[in-house]
């Protein structure tokens, strides 16, 4: 088994930047949309499904957790949030199980647990993030810096239900992450550099 880094990360961050610049530092695999490419391939839903299930809002179709075990009920969307949350497990095992790697969100540090990955959280101030996301909006777009906040603000709460669901934990609670890192205002490639000689 090599070396497993997951990376948990506030939107506008940079952590999905962070990690794939750390990858490429490292020279290891970096897994992120290729995730849900994969569970694709092994469930019947659709792509958009499996993106809102599988990390950005599971409630009310996720299955609620109880210690260690799932309750299913007999609503039909639980069993297809069920069935998403199976075959992610197998991707990220199968992934981490191939060579060293880095795997962005989707509580892989929780799902792969038992591999004792080495798990980061990216946050960032609230202001930092607003900035780097209108950075790199599409031309179409044109968020005003109070849209921009409910919106960040509306991803990072399903983010943390997912995590909540499947944990039983609080995401980005320092006490579930073996580094925590700062993004704000600062620059990212500066941060991988730093970071680095703690995987060489």
């Amino acid at each position: 088994m090599g070396k497993i880094i997951t990376i948990g990360r506030e939107f506008g961050s940079g952590g999905r930047e962070f990690g794939r610049r750390l990858a490429e530092k490292l020279g290891y695999a970096y897994y992120d949309s290729e995730i849900i490419n994969e569970i694709c391939k092994g469930t019947k839903y659709s792509k958009e499904y499996i993106e809102q299930v599988s990390e950005k809002d599971p409630v009310p179709l996720f299955p609620i957790r109880y210690g260690n075990s799932f309750a299913i009920g007999p609503d039909p969307s639980v069993t297809m949030a069920m069935d998403v949350y199976k075959v992610q497990t197998s991707v990220l095992k199968e992934m981490a199980s191939k060579s060293n790697c880095v795997i962005i969100g989707r509580a892989a540090d929780y799902i792969l647990k038992d591999l004792k990955p080495f798990s980061i959280f990216v946050y960032a101030c609230i202001e930092s993030r607003i900035e780097r996301c209108q950075k790199r909006e599409k031309e179409n777009e044109n968020f005003t810096f109070s849209q921009m906040k409910r919106k960040i603000k509306k991803i990072d709460k399903g983010r943390a239900k997912y995590y909540s669901f499947v944990s039983g934990k609080k995401w980005g609670d320092k006490n579930n992450y073996d580094l925590m890192i700062n993004t704000s205002y600062t620059d990212i490639k500066r941060l991988v550099d730093m970071v680095t000689n703690l995987f060489e």
